[in-house]
Parts: C-alpha cells; structure tokens; sequence
C-alpha cells in the first residue's frame, strides 16, 4: 500500500484515491512570459513520474496542469518586447512542449489557461461574495482571510505570524493585510476582460482554484507542485476553493523540495537559474531527467555539471544493459521455449526480489532514490547473467527485458524519447557496420586490423567485448 507525505498534515498517510481505480490529479504548471528553467523542471518530471507509477499500479489517472497566461510577469515582458501579452504567451507554451518533451514528459490529461476560463472566475468570484467571503473596493476584489478560521493550516501559519512576518502588498483599501486579489481592476494597456466590478483580470491565486474545481471536482486526489508554492499560492487556493464549495479541496497535498546552487536557492530574482533548452544543449535530456529522479522529491538538489555528468554515465549503464538484452532476445526470434536451469532461475529470483525492492521504494513516499539503486542493482545483475559462459535461455531474456523496460521506461521514463535519439541510432547503425567489419577480419585472421578497430574505439569510448555469442559494444 502506498503512504505519501501529505503537506496538510504534516505526516506520511496512506494513499488512497477518493475513487477506487481512478486518481485525479492537478499540479501547478508555468507562468508563460520565458522558457522553463531547471526548478520548473523538477516539479514537471516528479509529478509526471508519479503519474506513470500509478498508471504502472493500473490506475487510471486524470492529470491536470494549468498554464498561467495572463500575469503581471507576461503583461511586463510582452511591453518589453512589444507584442500582445496572449501571443507572447502562446510562444511560450509551444517552448514549453518542446523542452517537456524532451524530457519525456507525458501530455496531461488537461491543460487549461486562465485566458480561456475568465468566465468561469467571474462565477467563482461571484459565489464567494454571495457567501460573504469576499468583497469589492474600486474595480478590485478581494479574499477576506479573516472569515476562513483555517487560513494558515497548509503552511502552518497563524494570522499574527502572517501579520508580523510576510512581505504584505500595501494597500489602504483592504480590510487586512493579508487579504489577497481575486480580480484587479484594469490598468492603462492592460488585457482586460468585463466583469460585473468593471473592466479587469484575474488575480493569481483563483485561477488555479477554478480551474482544479472545473476538471476535478472537490475532493480531488492529489494537488502538487513546488514548496515554494506552500505559502501564499496553495494556502489561499484552499481558502477560496472551500469557502466557494464548503467541502475539502484537496485531500494530499505534495511539494517537492528546492533547488540549489552551491546551497543557494535557484530563482530568477537571484540570477542564478538554468534554463533547461541550455542545460540540454550540453547534456542529454534524459540524464537530466534522471538527476532530478535521483534525489528524494522533498528534499533539496544542489545543481552542478558533475551530478549532471555523473546522471549521463549512470544513463548511458542502463541504456547499455536495455540495448544488451534488446540485441540477445532479437537473436533468440522464432525459437521455442527452453527448460530453465538453476542459473536462470537464480537470474528471474533475483529479478523479483529487486522488482520488488523498486516497488517498495516508491510506495514509500515515492522514493525514486532507492527505487533507481535497485534498477542499476537489476542491471548490474543482468549483465553477469549475459556476460557469463553459459548459453543464455530465451525465456529467462524476456522476462528480465518485459521488467526492466517496465520500472526503467514506463515507470521512470529514462528509456524514452531523447532529442540525440537520433543521434543513438545513428551510432548504433554505425556501430553494427564496424562490428561486422572487425568480425570479418578476424575470420581471416587479420588480428592486427581486429585490434587496431577495438583500441581505436576504446580512444573514442567504446569497449568492445568477445563474447562466446559474438562481439557486443558499450559506451565505456
């Protein structure tokens, strides 16, 4: 049974969906005025890896994740670049698909904007002054906090803290500090949008409310996203969410942990950022992909080109153990089942006991970490059984192959496209071409030309193994 840390309570809790078989999901997606950098990444590839652990489990999940396009942030930059702020937008969401795919994340299920969904705030607006949690000062709308008594209960707050000790807008026409805009009146060459308070657009906080309310439904699974979101984003979501509906929100709520830059927060106001279209010009996007799995989701990735590197090597290990098993089943095609020895058999244990370790590791609060330490294990394992003396048994193949592209592809998506996928097939072409080269001289005994192909390869960081079933190569 999966237990998950549940933000709200503050606890590991038992995961169970709200309907049996059917898990709904919405996690915070992008503010689109720039490309995604690397701390819009991992959220990105958290969730989504979570969202294919699930369907792994047969669950069928409904996955939503907004586009924030309409923002100060877009607003400002479409002045800088003089163009309307809804194209600019557009572009970014078009860079955003190319940079998520690139890193093999699944397409939600939904992928609303705020621009398209101005009159379903309107409403929910409306029905939060109808029940007398908000109110209207000059075109603005504000959330009164003080009439939700549970405001604070996600990030663990109390009003007095929040008072004395959060960066509050300054503006004389709230009743509190701490009340927060649902709806700000129209600024000069500002989109804007008619509402019964008059020209205007929506504030940050209640888009996301709706929009999860309009897909999901109240009560919804699973709401993610980044801890920097704890505080004011998902707070005021739930204030308005259940003031709206008078019922829970969210029922587990999920935040994965920073990342730092020698031990410093990345964020865009520091200038410390990395966006991910320049990170993935340098290193594959599936080790990067693999970095930001490699540390448990709530904890803190310190970002540098080493762990980027060392997430390239440890790819290029399990790509080689894939494409060792993909070629030794591709020659055993159209051959009928063979009894299974005891080595066999030891191979297939040993592959359930790690399949179960992997599974293990992720209904522990989703810990990729300890789950990716029983995938290498399982390489590592399946690369004896391969390398060994004894002819291996096509049975024992299939399944060891049907597991690992399972937990490594489906499940963490490291076996997925890759924008140098190309570039793989291209050098694995290339390479069954030299092979065939070099075997033909060692049938004739041309030694020094075998080696001189082998030592020459080995410069550029290829090994070539003799095996009893034929020559195999592998990044070194």
């Amino acid at each position: 049974m999966m237990h998950l840390y549940n933000t709200l309570t503050g606890k590991k809790e038992e995961f169970t969906p709200s309907e049996p078989g059917r898990v709904r999901m919405y996690v915070c997606g992008p503010t689109t005025y720039n490309y995604i950098h690397l701390g819009n990444a991992r959220p990105l590839v958290v969730f989504d890896t979570l969202r294919r652990y699930l369907e792994y489990r047969n669950y069928e999940v409904v996955y939503v994740q907004n586009f924030t396009d309409i923002d100060d942030k877009v607003i400002n930059r479409a002045r800088e670049e003089g163009v309307p702020a809804l194209n600019l937008a557009e572009r970014y969401i078009r860079e955003f698909f190319n940079d998520a795919d690139a890193l093999n994340v699944k397409r939600a299920t939904f992928y609303p904007r705020v621009s398209q969904h101005i009159g379903d705030i309107i409403a929910a607006i409306q029905e939060l002054m109808r029940r007398g949690f908000a109110y209207e000062v000059g075109g603005d709308v504000y959330f009164e906090v003080e009439k939700f008594p549970a405001y604070g209960r996600l990030s663990k707050r109390s009003l007095g803290e929040m008072r004395a000790g959060a960066r509050i807008e300054i503006n004389a026409a709230k009743r509190n500090p701490l009340d927060f805009a649902l709806w700000k009146a129209a600024g000069i060459d500002e989109p804007a949008w008619e509402s019964p308070w008059g020209p205007g657009r929506p504030g940050w906080h209640i888009e996301c409310s709706t929009m999860a309310l309009k897909y999901l439904g109240p009560g919804f699974d699973i709401h993610g996203g980044g801890a920097d979101l704890i505080f004011p984003h998902h707070e005021n979501e739930i204030a308005q969410a259940e003031a709206m509906t008078g019922s829970t929100f969210a029922r587990y709520w999920l935040h994965n942990g920073f990342i730092t830059v020698n031990q410093d927060k990345m964020s865009k106001s520091k200038g410390n950022f990395f966006l991910v279209r320049d990170i993935i010009s340098r290193f594959r996007p599936l080790a990067v992909r693999l970095f930001l799995l490699a540390t448990h989701y709530r904890s803190p990735i310190d970002f540098d080109d080493a762990g980027l590197t060392a997430a390239e090597k440890g790819l290029e290990r399990l790509e080689n153990t894939r494409r060792l098993l993909n070629e030794t089943r591709g020659r055993f095609a159209g051959m009928g089942s063979v009894e299974l020895n005891s080595r066999d058999k030891t191979l297939l244990e040993r592959m359930e006991e790690l399949r179960r370790e992997f599974l293990e590791a992720m209904e522990d609060d989703f810990n990729t970490a300890r789950a990716l330490a029983a995938l290498y294990e399982l390489a590592r394992e399946i690369n004896v059984y391969l390398g060994g003396t004894t002819p291996p048994n096509p049975l024992a193949v299939d399944r060891a192959a049907v597991v690992y592209e399972e937990l490594g592809g489906e499940v963490m998506g490291l076996f997925g496209s890759d924008r140098r996928q190309g570039d793989e097939k291209f050098l694995e072409g290339l390479m069954e071409i030299i092979l065939d080269i070099r075997q033909e001289a060692r049938r004739r005994k041309d030694w020094a030309t075998a080696d001189a192909i082998r030592d020459r390869l080995k410069e550029l960081g290829i090994t070539i193994e003799d095996t009893p079933h034929g020559p195999r190569w592998r990044k070194s």
